[in-house]
């Protein structure tokens, strides 16, 4: 057994979820190697014509994981590890926290067809996400964790996207199903977000559907509020004591990227990036 491996309980949870051979065409090679060539891909951040025989043809893995990425395989997989914790009292609503982080791009990223990917019945995906920011070619992932450091929420932009304005499509792409009848669940009671998602649209935005917002005060909110004096209005609650929670969100990011392919972009398509980050989500709640 490798170092990157799944485990024997890992394999337990994740097997049931994996899709069934196909009625028609040739079957698929055990789902297994195939994974844990794709898991030791992302960790190591190699090429994929370099990954160990053992896990049979990279091409077989490569293939897999592009088909899934397409077909929308991986999130669902995540959708439905969701479920199951949520189910079991697992996910720590409570501590919930948001920010993003850069991803630099190497050169092999740059030069993808200037085309829409075709992803299954969802239909096409235009955009890449590559931007030029200070850092030269850059990806932005943009994350809401748990207060256990797992993601709840995950979204791609370029990298010179602002943070804020992703706060909200953040916040909608949380969608915890339950085992029975009834909507999913989609708001967690607070969330801790750094100062850049100060302003006062955004809080505004949170207090709406009723999340408690815990964020420090812009300084240049701060300023134009002392100048209107009387006018300006109070100044936003801020809780100290629970904005130290935000470290998971940091913590989480730390894990994410201890996967190479993600530390470093490597994908010249953006539903193949957004599918390894969707892997790695996926063994953070294994």
């Amino acid at each position: 057994m490798g170092r990157t491996d799944l485990t024997e309980q890992q394999w337990a949870i994740l097997a049931p979820l994996l899709p069934k051979n196909p009625k028609k065409g040739h079957a698929y090679k055990d789902h297994k190697p195939v994974l844990n060539g794709i898991i030791w891909r992302q960790k190591t951040g190699a090429t994929w014509r370099d990954i160990p025989e053992r896990y049979g043809s990279w091409k077989t893995c490569h293939d897999r994981f592009t088909r899934w990425s397409r077909s929308g395989v991986w999130a669902e997989i995540l959708a439905a590890l969701h479920l199951k914790a949520d189910a079991e009292g697992k996910i720590d609503w409570e501590g919930a926290a948001a920010d993003s982080t850069h991803v630099k791009a190497h050169r092999a990223a740059v030069g993808a067809r200037k085309e829409p990917a075709k992803l299954g019945k969802k239909g096409a995906l235009e955009d890449e996400w590559l931007g030029i920011s200070r850092g030269g070619r850059t990806t932005k992932i943009h994350v809401l964790m748990d207060g256990k450091c797992r993601p709840l929420s995950v979204l791609i932009s370029a990298g010179q996207a602002s943070d804020p304005t992703y706060l909200v499509p953040l916040l909608e792409a949380v969608r915890v199903g339950r085992p029975g009848p009834g909507r999913p669940r989609k708001r967690p009671p607070t969330l801790r977000m750094d100062r850049a998602y100060g302003a006062r649209k955004y809080r505004r935005a949170l207090r709406a559907r009723k999340i408690r917002c815990v964020c420090p005060e812009r300084q240049d909110a701060r300023k134009a509020r002392l100048r209107k004096g009387k006018r300006g209005g109070r100044p936003p609650k801020f809780d100290a004591e629970a904005y130290k929670g935000r470290q998971v969100v940091e913590r989480g990011i730390n894990r994410l990227k201890d996967f190479r392919a993600i530390a470093t972009r490597y994908e010249k398509r953006g539903h193949q990036f957004l599918a390894g980050v969707h892997l790695a989500c996926i063994l953070l709640w294994l």
